[in-house]
C-alpha cells in the first residue's frame, strides 16, 4: 500500500514544480496537491485541518513559512507525518520535521532525484557518515554483483559507513542497485548527466563511457559531486562484474 503524501503549494509559481514532483513519484506514493488559494479558508487553516490526515508532506516554499504552519502540530517523533521543503526553484530538499523516524529523509531524497535538487539532511545519524560511493553499471546488473563490488572497494570499511550512494539519471531506476539501496538502507543520490559533463574529475577516462554516454566517466565524478568537501579514498575500481565504483571520505563528518 503506498504512503498518503500531501505536496502543499504555498504560490502559484510553485504548481509546475508541483506537477512534476506528482508525476514522478506517483509510482511509489499516493500523492495528493494541494492549491490553497482555490478555497476560501486561509491557507494556515487549511494545512493545519489536513496535518495529520497524511504520513508526509512535501511543502513547496520557504523553511519559515512551514515552520509557522506546523507550530503547535507536531507531538511525537514517532507518530506525527515527515514533511520535507522545497524550494520552488527545485534547488534543495530539506528534511524538516520526521526525518528519521518518520521517514523524511528518504522523502527529501526521493523528492531529491526527481528534480536533481540538493538532498539536505540533519539527522546525527546520518550526516555522522564519513563516506560517499559513485557507482556505474550496466543495465541488469544484479544486486549481489553490486554489493560484492562496493564491499570490495571499501576494505576493512563497513557499509554502515556510507552516506550516499551517487549515480546518474540514467541508472536511478536500476533495479539492482535500487534494491541494494533498500536493503541496506543507504539512499541513493541522482545526479544528471548534463551536470556531470562541467566537472569531469577522473583518475582514468572510460572510452566506453565516453561512447555511449558523452562523458569520461560516472563513478568518480558523482562521489565528488556528493560530496565536494571530500577526497578520493578509493579511485575508480571494476574489479567485480565491470560494475565501477569509487569512494570519497569526508573527514568532517566522522563521529
Amino acid at each position: 500500500m503506498q504512503e498518503k503524501t500531501a505536496i502543499w503549494i504555498v504560490r502559484e509559481e510553485g504548481e509546475r514544480l508541483a506537477e512534476e514532483l506528482k508525476d514522478g513519484l506517483a509510482e511509489i506514493r499516493d500523492l495528493t496537491l494541494f492549491r490553497p488559494w482555490l478555497a476560501d479558508v486561509k491557507p494556515i487553516d487549511q494545512f493545519r485541518l489536513n496535518f495529520d490526515k497524511f504520513k508526509s508532506w512535501i511543502f513547496i516554499g520557504t523553511t519559515g513559512i512551514a515552520i509557522r504552519y506546523m507550530q503547535g502540530l507536531l507531538r511525537d517523533k514517532k507518530t506525527d507525518p515527515c514533511l520535507v521543503v522545497i524550494d520552488e526553484g527545485g534547488g534543495f530538499a530539506l528534511s524538516l520535521a520526521g526525518g528519521h523516524e518518520g521517514g523524511g529523509n528518504e522523502l527529501a531524497y526521493q523528492v531529491a532525484a526527481q528534480v536533481q535538487a540538493v538532498p539536505v539532511i540533519t539527522t546525527a545519524s546520518e550526516s555522522l557518515k564519513p563516506l560517499t560511493v559513485g557507482i556505474g553499471c550496466k543495465k541488469g546488473t544484479k544486486r549481489e554483483s553490486i554489493e560484492a563490488a562496493i564491499r570490495q572497494a571499501l576494505g576493512q570499511r563497513a557499509l554502515s559507513e556510507i552516506r550516499e550512494i551517487a549515480t546518474i539519471s540514467l541508472k536511478a531506476k536500476e533495479p539492482g542497485l535500487v534494491e541494494f539501496c533498500r536493503l541496506q538502507a543507504i539512499p541513493l543520490r541522482i545526479f544528471k548527466e548534463e551536470d556531470l559533463a562541467p566537472r569531469q574529475w577522473l583518475t582514468e577516462k572510460s572510452a566506453h563511457v565516453k561512447k555511449t554516454l558523452g562523458l569520461d566517466g560516472v563513478c568518480e565524478p558523482c562521489a565528488l559531486l556528493a560530496s565536494p568537501r571530500g577526497k578520493l579514498l578509493v579511485p575508480k575500481s571494476t574489479g567485480v562484474y565491470g560494475v565501477a565504483v569509487a569512494v570519497v571520505e569526508d573527514e568532517r563528518r566522522k563521529p
